[in-house]
């Protein structure tokens, strides 16, 4: 029996118990792989494949039939045409990092199933080169804070980490607890650059310089860009103290 599926929503929520109004451990995005381990009535229990992210999925959301992926959505949100041309807009849209399948190439549009996409809003997986995680940061400034989020429509401060990452198909855990184990090399607040994490318990920021960070920040409701040294003193008035940072190194 085929236990691999493929999500054929554009979004689907990954609950912690066999019940959808149980906590929201992550959200998977369209095209990402679920192995299915067992069902429960009308939902799945399994782990998605890239992360090995253990829960429950609503079955509906997914189909075992073998998907082809040739691009991944590059843009926050992007919308789906009925034909070539920007008249033809629909509602659908598909989330930036779904696994897509391009099977004509147009243009300004390009067919993704009996559906056009623009060609601004994709990127070929195979010229995909891992050099700045950090690209795509912009179009997640201000977005509001949604715990277990992985959209522009609501993201965490570890699905935020994890969506740049997944961008430039870097491996990366969701929590933030798995990314502060899983990145190895520490480093002190003196040697901070772009790009490195920075830890507390149950939280992570992304600097963007030696004094900014990025981070999608419960206590502000939304992603923002704050002075590593304000973070800093905000946590510790919750008695939160800076565990560690810690720079990703990629091959």
């Amino acid at each position: 029996m085929n236990n691999i599926y493929f999500i054929t929503k554009n979004k689907s929520s990954l609950f912690k118990k066999a019940n959808t109004k149980s906590e929201k451990l992550k959200e998977v995005i369209f095209g990402e792989k679920f192995i299915k381990l067992k069902q429960i009535k009308d939902l799945y229990y399994g782990y998605t494949q890239d992360d090995k992210y253990y829960g429950y999925i609503r079955k509906r959301h997914l189909d075992n039939i073998q998907l082809k992926q040739n691009y991944i959505v590059n843009n926050g949100k992007a919308y789906l045409f009925k034909r070539n041309n920007a008249q033809s807009k629909t509602k659908k849209y598909l989330y930036l990092n779904s696994k897509i399948y391009i099977s004509k190439i147009g243009a300004k549009f390009s067919m993704v199933g009996d559906l056009w996409i623009k060609n601004t809003d994709i990127k070929l997986i195979k010229k995909i080169k891992k050099i700045n995680f950090l690209k795509k940061i912009k179009i997640f400034t201000n977005v509001k804070y949604v715990w277990g989020g992985n959209t522009i429509d609501g993201i965490d401060c570890s699905g935020l980490v994890q969506e740049l990452m997944k961008n430039n198909f870097f491996k990366c855990p969701r929590d933030s607890k798995d990314q502060e184990k899983f990145f190895k090399k520490k480093i002190n607040l003196k040697q901070i650059k772009k790009g490195d994490l920075l830890f507390w318990k149950g939280h992570v920021a992304i600097s963007i310089n030696k004094k900014e960070c990025i981070h999608a920040f419960g206590p502000r409701k939304k992603v923002v860009k704050m002075k590593i040294s304000n973070v800093i003193a905000e946590l510790e008035k919750k008695s939160l103290k800076l565990s560690s940072i810690k720079r990703p190194l990629f091959k």
